[in-house]
This record gives C-alpha cells, structure tokens and sequence, in this order.
C-alpha cells in the first residue's frame, strides 16, 4: 500500500532550542494515525511542518507524493485541517461558510452545491444550514469545521485535538462521522488527543512523541505489551513519565496565529 504521509530525519530547530529532533514516521494511505505526546513534546511543531506552515531546518517530507517546500500549493489542496482553536466566521452562516470555502478552494461551480448539501447532511446540519455560526454550540461548530475541511475533496485530513473542550456525546458522534469517512471515500486520517479513549478506539496506528523525538510507535494493542500495561493510558504514561507539562509555546503559539491565514483561505 502507498504512503499518504513520508517523514524522515525531520528536525526543527528554534535558535539553540531543538524542538523536532530526528523525527521519521510514515501513515498509510487510507489509514488513521493517531500523534501523541505531552504538551511541548513537539507535536504541534511536526503538524506544522507537514502542513507548509513552517520550513523544517532539515530532513524530508512528502504529503500524497509532494514536498511541502517546493509544492506547497498541491499539498494544500490535497489536505484539510481543523485546528484546536475556532476558525469559522461567526458572522456567516453555516451554508456561507462552506460556500466561501468551496469559491477559496476552486471547487467547480457545477459540484459546490451538491458538495456542500452532502457534507451538511452528513455531520447533521442541514436544518441549520442558513443559521448564522455565532449561534451555534461548540459541537456544532467542530462539526461544520470537519464538513469544511472536507470540502475539497482532500485525501489527507488533519484533526488537531478536533474534541476538546466537547462532551462525551459529542465527541463520540465526531468520532463517528470520521471512522465513516475513513470507510467510505478511503481519507487517510492524521489527529492528536489528549483523550487517550479515543486514540485507543480509533487509531491503526499510534506514534508518541516526547521532547522532540518519537519514543515508540505500533498498534495500542503493541504498545500496552511494549510497556506491560492493559490500556493505552498508562502505556503513555509509563512511556512520557506522569509530570504535568508546559504548553509548547512559542510553536503552539505560531500554529494559532496562523489557523486565521487557513480560515481566510490563503493557499
């Protein structure tokens, strides 16, 4: 099976501090990878770099067959992101937004409509289609923010910790509607989480990263046998250690400074 996602010996280095050091991972095309890590272990740096944001200072990336560097343009367009923090405008409606969208991204004229009423169908908001997102609760929102990502047809979708902040049945929908996607048009799937419960349910394949290098990688079910634990959790914390860290600053920073640029489509 081809690779969606190719990383080898990536580093990235901010003055003296080393954030990414020697990182080499590869993701399945049609598969679910699950990045794991502690705050400031160097996760929202990697996402990054695969997502063009930011220049590794050395090593090598291809997202479906294309460098981030020299083709940042086809890497954009072969991926959709939705970031920890909102990126919708509030002051548009549901259907406004993924019509901006779709005109942002070149999706043909003669396909939008329909793209759009299949993907508000499928994260159940067509009924709200014409509400404006202001009035929308934080769910509502993170789905209309998996419906946008997807507008374009990408083949890779990134889910930077797509769940926090949302209850239990929320999340557990969200979920869903990925694991379908994923069965259903074959969209390779790259996230972060905190919730533990989540990778375990859904991910093929986990990588945890710490202080800047990927300590281990393999199936949950790998992992737990790696460490002598029975569930994901205390796998990770016997891999990362139990104390509490910092954020990632100043690349967790970056990474919101520019999900803005993302919303505004710059490409």
């Amino acid at each position: 099976m081809n690779n969606s996602i190719e990383v080898k010996n990536l580093t990235k280095t901010f003055g003296k501090f080393e954030a990414v050091k020697d990182v080499s991972f590869s993701v399945e095309e049609g598969g679910i990878f699950a990045f794991l890590g502690p705050n400031g272990a160097g996760k929202s740096t990697t996402i990054k770099m695969l997502t063009t944001l930011l220049r590794p200072t050395s090593g090598t990336i291809k997202i479906n067959g294309h460098d981030p560097i020299t083709e940042s343009d086809l890497v954009r367009h072969s991926f959709g992101i939705v970031f920890q923090d909102p990126s919708l405008d509030e002051d548009l409606t549901a259907l406004e937004n993924l019509q901006l969208h779709g005109v942002l991204y070149d999706v043909p004229k003669e396909l939008l409509a329909s793209r759009v009423e299949e993907l508000l169908t499928l994260v159940e908001l067509a009924d709200r289609r014409n509400d404006f997102v202001r009035d929308f609760s934080g769910g509502m929102k993170r789905r209309l923010e998996i419906a946008r990502g997807l507008l374009h047809h990408p083949r890779i979708i990134f889910l930077d910790e797509p769940t926090l902040g949302l209850d239990p049945q929320t999340r557990n929908h969200l979920w869903t509607y990925v694991e379908r996607l994923n069965a259903e048009e074959g969209i390779t799937v790259f996230f972060t989480t905190h919730y533990m419960e989540e990778a375990d349910r859904v991910a093929k394949h986990i990588a945890i990263i710490d202080h800047g290098t990927i300590i281990t990688q393999g199936t949950s079910a790998e992992l737990q046998a790696e460490t002598g634990t029975t569930n994901l959790e205390d796998a990770f914390l016997k891999l990362t250690g139990t104390a509490i860290r910092d954020e990632e600053g100043s690349a967790a920073d970056s990474m919101r400074s520019h999900h803005r640029m993302w919303s505004g489509g710059r490409r």
